[in-house]
């Protein structure tokens, strides 16, 4: 992990009027996370920022636009901001504040505000990012449910971008396993997206909390989520990734979680499987493969609340779940091809692969030569 980085701050929680400049700072066009942070280098505060000249802020090197909102601040929209954070468990969190998540504070551009729902200071306990594909396999995604409750009882925060698929089995793992979870959104949090994780949204604020850097009434935009992506990684100890294919937006961020320092780990998968690719990939270039909730913990249980010593320690093995064991009992106590367990489960070859490494992991099965499998 990088060093704790000073930015010369006070570092005091934000008063209301303090918060009205943090947000006229950040509202203004051109203003975003690197160049706020060299603002904030040359002159403070946003209140200095703010009082600067026309002349000394070109001098800065900003656009005539830009320049022109930090002289004349929108202040009605600022105040609308301001109204929305008067809600009941809304909240906005600037570098100033003792609140702000200090592993976030550590990469090279972390946000000059962050918008919290929920409780902001779930941001600061050990957290594990769980991501991968929006449209997992049924054994991939009964994976990330089962890792995230097993880590959530371990004392991790489970972290993940809530979108369909592996980020949402990650949440909803973590909650059932009565752990707390983070998401981290691609919007401003007076709107839920994708619109059918409402109650998702809810449940997370209610355990956890939601977060972004975009301001209330920010929309979906496709370049949005890209940049939430360091935020997954930036708040977490390190990335885990379930199921990816070969350009998943997963990648991306495993790619910032190393750049960040973080550690990476991945769930290896049957070369048959197209949702595996990029999970393989991963463990090609260096990230830990990871069979058991064990494999994570040698590198970060040092980090693991104290449900680790409890009586209910978390599984090594993952138990397969009841659709897992179906497909079980067509694999003979003899080498059984896949094809034969495709025509007799009535299974895509996908699923088929993906099930059969779940149970292999589990010590149910075992492979032979030929690609073929024998039941234990």
């Amino acid at each position: 992990m990088n060093d704790d980085v000073d930015y010369g701050l006070d570092m005091r929680t934000s008063e209301p009027n303090t918060l009205r400049d943090w947000l006229a700072l950040v509202r203004a066009p051109g203003v975003g996370s690197v160049s706020c942070l060299k603002l904030l280098e040359r002159w403070a505060t946003p209140a200095a920022v703010l009082a600067q000249t026309e002349a000394a802020l070109r001098e800065f090197g900003l656009a005539p636009e830009t320049v022109a909102c930090l002289r004349q601040p929108d202040w009605q929209t600022v105040d609308a901001d301001l109204a929305w954070l008067e809600a009941e468990g809304c909240h906005a969190i600037t570098l100033a504040d003792a609140l702000y998540p200090p592993l976030l504070k550590q990469i090279h551009d972390p946000p000059a505000v962050l918008f919290v729902r929920g409780d902001p200071a779930v941001l600061s306990l050990p957290q594990l990012a769980v991501v991968g594909s929006r449209n997992p396999t049924p054994p991939g995604e009964q994976t990330a449910l089962d890792f995230s409750a097993a880590l959530g009882r371990a004392g991790f925060v489970i972290t993940s971008g809530m979108a369909l698929g592996i980020d949402a089995a990650g949440h909803r793992g973590a909650l059932a396993g009565g752990g707390n979870t983070v998401a981290v959104v691609g919007t401003g949090l007076d709107r839920v997206y994708p619109a059918r994780h409402r109650r998702l949204a809810h449940d997370i604020a209610e355990h956890g909390a939601l977060v972004t850097e975009f301001l209330p009434g920010t929309p979906v935009l496709p370049g949005n989520f890209p940049r939430r992506n360091r935020l997954i990684s930036g708040l977490s100890l390190g990335v885990l990734v379930v199921e990816a294919a070969a350009q998943s937006g997963s990648l991306i961020t495993a790619r910032l979680a190393l750049e960040q320092g973080r550690e990476v780990f991945a769930i290896p998968g049957s070369i048959h499987n197209p949702l595996a690719k990029g999970c393989n990939a991963l463990i090609r270039q260096g990230a830990k493969l990871v069979e058991t909730v064990e494999d994570i913990l040698e590198e970060l249980g040092a980090y693991a609340g104290p449900a680790l010593s409890g009586e209910n320690p978390p599984s090594g093995a993952l138990e397969p779940s009841a659709e897992h064991l179906r497909l079980l009992k067509f694999v003979a106590y003899e080498p059984t091809t896949v094809d034969t367990l495709v025509a007799a489960s009535g299974e895509t070859p996908e699923v088929v692969a993906s099930t059969l490494l779940l149970l292999e992991l589990s010590g149910h099965i075992a492979s032979a030569a030929g690609g073929r499998y024998y039941r234990l």
